[in-house]
C-alpha cells in the first residue's frame, strides 16, 4: 500500500475524531516519509494511546478489544533497544509476523531478533499494522509484540502484549468470537501460535 493509500486508511477509520486532529493535520504529519513495500504506517503512542486504536481493528465485522485484565495496556512502552520516532506518524519497514519463532518464549525470542539485526514490534506498532492489513492475522498464525514492556521497580512486568483472535470463551463473551483480540502471555512462555513480529527499522 502506497503511503497516500495507508494514511487514508486510518482516516476512513476514524482516527482523526480519536486524536483530535483533522485530516489535514494527519497528512501533514507524514511530511517526507517514504512508504515501501512491507512497510507500515505506525501511529505513535502519543497521538493515540493503543487502548484507543484497538478498537478501531475490525474482523469479520467484529470489534477489536483490549483484554478486561490488561487496563494498563498504555503503561507498556518501548524498551530501552527499541528507537521510536519522535514524530505522530511513522514508517515501520519490513514487517514481518515472525511465524518461525512460533512455540519460542519471548524471553528466548528477543535476543534472537537482535541477532538477526531486527528490532521488536511495540503493541502500537503491531495495531498499526493489522490496522492496514487485517488479513495478517490468521487463526493459528497470530503475534507478540515485545518491543513494548511495562516497567517495575525492579526489571519488566512479566506480561507481554500480543495481538491474537478471541475464541469468544471466558470474559470475552460469545459475542466476541473471532474479533482480533489484544492480550498478553507471560514472558517465559511459550505458545504454538504466536510468532514474534518484527522489523528492520523505523523512520
Amino acid at each position: 500500500m502506497t503511503l497516500s493509500d495507508q494514511l487514508q486508511r486510518l482516516v476512513d477509520l476514524g482516527l482523526p475524531a480519536l486524536a483530535d486532529v483533522t485530516p489535514a493535520d494527519l497528512a501533514t504529519a507524514t511530511a517526507g516519509l517514504d512508504v515501501g513495500p512491507g512497510d507500515v504506517l505506525a501511529v505513535h503512542p502519543a497521538l493515540a494511546p493503543p487502548s484507543a486504536l484497538a478498537p478501531l481493528l475490525s474482523r469479520q465485522g467484529k470489534q477489536g478489544f483490549v483484554v478486561h485484565d490488561m487496563t494498563d495496556l498504555d503503561d507498556f512502552h518501548p524498551t530501552p533497544d527499541v528507537v521510536v520516532p519522535d514524530r505522530p506518524l511513522y514508517v515501520v519497514s519490513g514487517v514481518d509476523r515472525g511465524d518461525d519463532m512460533a512455540n519460542w518464549s519471548p524471553e528466548e525470542a528477543a535476543p534472537a531478533i537482535a541477532r538477526r539485526g531486527r528490532t521488536p514490534l511495540t503493541i502500537s506498532e503491531g495495531i498499526s499494522w493489522l490496522l492496514q492489513q487485517p488479513e495478517v492475522l490468521e487463526p493459528n498464525r497470530c503475534f507478540m509484540c515485545i518491543g513494548s514492556r511495562k516497567p517495575r521497580p525492579k526489571g519488566y512486568d512479566a506480561r507481554t502484549p500480543a495481538l491474537w483472535i478471541s475464541g469468544g470463551t471466558g470474559h470475552d463473551g460469545p459475542a466476541r468470537r473471532n474479533a482480533p483480540k489484544v492480550g498478553w502471555c507471560w514472558w517465559r512462555n511459550r505458545h504454538t501460535w504466536l510468532g514474534f513480529a518484527s522489523a528492520a527499522g523505523r523512520h
